[in-house]
């Protein structure tokens, strides 16, 4: 599809956007997807576009189909449910009218603590209801027991998109609007400007004080470090200031047999906070969240204030996207700048299957993904640098990895949720509700296997190591990642390469740390952790190169993992592709004018087709663990001989890298 809004169509490997006046041995990206760069410029509703983007939007066009019929003519109790909430979110004139009445007892509320015991019930109503204020918590299987699940507590309760947003010298442009913002938005909800002025200078103070405590996002990707074990009344014992117990109690976990802290000193910082700090302050730092987290829901007037800053100004995006899809992201629980929204996912994806998912699409992914994982196998039997003793374990691990392909066998039932058509908030909340008290009752149970944590229309893919199991939802299976009209070396360059890229996550510098059940557990020899990390910082050193923009580098640490996994999956899937020209499966024919060997790395480079606002990058460059799309091609290629031979690149030329520094782990 064009950025400019033109027709929406299936997006498609092409050799049309070659741009043929590039040298593939000094700038293979541009080489590749130059044509497609420059046909097509970012949206004015959008931050950035690429391939993603594009299959997403023939998706959500479909997504909005099912959304219309199911609000004019619910022929099941499915579709009622999906059909109330999409009409609730487009009754414009309703919202309009409300303005911030949906939120009017949640403020009265905060207006009344008095007491830890009323601050800790109010805490819990907003936590409850997905606003995390001060911190954040969730389920999830417990790292270092991953047969059942566990409640984590993390850090959070800060609005900007990281911690150095509140701290570097190069955002205090975006500070100033941040604290004016906060001044709007509480003036509009109804306070002075004496008192809209003083909450956006406590919120602002409290946040940053959060910022300060919170550990970089580097830092996080340790699960070692953020692994702390914790009974209720240990944490008490530990944070004297925090009403721990009530709080628990209000959420109706007091009878968890414990929690696992993520970060122990940001939870110091947080009961330092509450002893120090005036009721009051409190009170404007719990209203601003209630506010903050409300308004994407709210009123036309909210909505646009909420949207100029955390988009426009933020991130540079000139218009908001249609009114329909941005419907059609919450109703699918889409993650969006303010979180997770609270929809009902499951039941959109059920539709979106039975109408866009035939049973033959999952057949074929399934013949690809086992094409992969003997790929993998193998290249794990005969790695050179791992010892036997590692080597067994890690086959163990992976004669237990399993892959979800398309959708889960049982979807959610949302039939508890009371869905109306005149209460959009509501049903957010209500949503957001369900799914955490979902999840609060899965506490010191059994993991279900079966759980998806993607809905069906995303394209994404992902690994979870307590899973030890990928996932590739149905989204994801289609061009021009997945495309039965073209030829094997497009398909293993596109879809190929994510399979590859998920298989890694298991052996990357986080997945390693997993064993074959899923538990976080030091199951490598001393000497295989020292080739391995020996071989990550020579990837995270080759990143940290890389200069997205003058004076901005990739965060070679940061984006590690996602390096090492991009590395990982075009090597297994090229060698998949070997395989099958070996043994006749795939013809070796030019096609266009390109072997199968550079049509693979063509399309592998068009999957990452990309062009972005300047804020989007900064922005990215700090929080996503992915590198930019132009270095997620350059990357890899630069350290691949097979690349070399397929488009003659040289010695000296920039699309090699020396011997010396070339880079091979999996």
């Amino acid at each position: 599809m064009s950025g400019k809004g033109s027709k929406t169509r299936v997006p498609r490997f092409s050799v049309g956007y070659i741009d043929r006046s590039s040298d593939p041995s000094k700038d293979f990206y541009r080489y590749a997807v130059g044509r497609w760069q420059d046909r097509n410029p970012v949206p004015a509703d959008k931050t950035r576009w690429d391939s993603f983007d594009e299959l997403q939007e023939l998706n959500f066009r479909r997504v909005r189909q099912i959304l219309e019929d199911s609000a004019k003519n619910p022929k099941s109790p499915v579709q009622r449910i999906v059909g109330d909430f999409y009409a609730s979110a487009m009754d414009r004139k309703r919202r309009d009218s409300l303005r911030f009445s949906p939120v009017s007892s949640e403020l009265r509320a905060i207006a009344r603590i008095s007491s830890k015991a009323s601050f800790a019930d109010v805490l819990a109503t907003l936590h409850d209801e997905w606003t995390p204020a001060f911190f954040s918590s969730f389920v999830t299987p417990d790292d270092k027991h991953s047969a059942v699940y566990a409640l984590y507590l993390y850090q959070g309760g800060i609005s900007l998109p990281d911690r150095d947003y509140y701290l570097s010298r190069h955002f205090a442009k975006e500070r100033d609007a941040y604290r004016s913002h906060i001044q709007r938005m509480f003036a509009m909800s109804g306070e002075s400007q004496s008192t809209a002025e003083a909450a956006a200078s406590t919120v602002m103070n409290v946040e940053t004080v959060l910022a300060k405590a919170s550990r970089t996002r580097t830092a996080l990707r340790d699960p070692h470090t953020n692994y702390h074990k914790y009974t209720i009344e240990a944490l008490a014992k530990r944070n004297r200031s925090f009403p721990w117990k009530r709080y628990f109690s209000a959420r109706g976990l007091s009878k968890v047999p414990y929690v696992v802290v993520g970060q122990t000193k940001f939870f110091d910082t947080v009961d330092e906070l509450l002893r120090k700090s005036p009721e009051e302050d409190v009170k404007a730092y719990l209203k601003w969240h209630l506010l903050n987290r409300s308004a994407p829901y709210l009123h036309t007037e909210a909505e646009e204030e909420h949207f100029d800053f955390f988009n426009r100004k933020l991130l540079g995006q000139k218009k908001p996207e249609p009114e329909w899809k941005r419907a059609a992201y919450v109703v699918d629980g889409t993650w969006t700048m303010q979180g997770k929204a609270g929809g009902v996912g499951e039941a959109l994806g059920k539709l979106y299957v039975e109408r866009y998912f035939p049973p033959e699409a999952r057949a074929k992914m399934a013949e690809l993904v086992e094409d992969l994982r003997g790929v993998f196998r193998d290249r794990l039997e005969r790695l050179p640098w791992m010892t036997e003793e590692t080597r067994r374990l890690a086959l163990e691990k992976f004669s237990r990895f399993v892959p979800k392909i398309g959708h889960p066998e049982k979807f959610r039932n949302y039939s508890s949720v009371r869905v109306r058509r005149d209460d959009y908030l509501g049903n957010v909340r209500r949503g957001a509700a369900y799914e955490v008290k979902r999840r609060a009752a899965q506490i010191g149970g059994q993991v279900d296997k079966n759980e998806w944590l993607m809905t069906p229309p995303t394209v994404d893919a992902y690994f979870h190591p307590n899973y030890n199991e990928i996932f590739f939802p149905a989204g994801i299976l289609q061009p021009p990642f997945f495309d039965f009209k073209m030829d094997d070396a497009v398909n293993l360059g596109g879809i190929g390469v994510v399979i590859g890229h998920e298989i890694t996550h298991g052996y990357d510098d986080e997945g390693r740390k997993f064993d074959a059940d899923g538990n976080l557990r030091d199951w490598w020899t001393k000497r295989d952790t020292r080739e391995f990390e020996a071989r990550a910082k020579r990837i995270a050193d080759e990143y940290s190169e890389f200069e997205p923009l003058p004076g901005l580098h990739v965060n070679g640490m940061l984006t590690r993992g996602e390096n090492i996994a991009d590395l990982g999956g075009v090597c297994i899937a090229y060698e998949a592709l070997k395989r099958r020209l070996s043994d006749g499966r795939t013809p070796r024919r030019k096609i266009d004018g390109f072997t199968p060997e550079q049509r693979f790395f063509i399309s592998f480079a068009q999957i990452w087709a990309c062009n972005i606002r300047e804020e989007e990058v900064k922005r990215l460059l700090i929080i996503d663990p992915h590198s930019p799309a132009r270095f997620r091609v350059i990357g890899p290629l630069v350290n691949l001989p097979e690349f070399w031979d397929a488009f003659g690149v040289k010695p000296g030329s920039p699309m090699r890298r020396a011997e010396r520094k070339r880079v091979e782990i999996w």
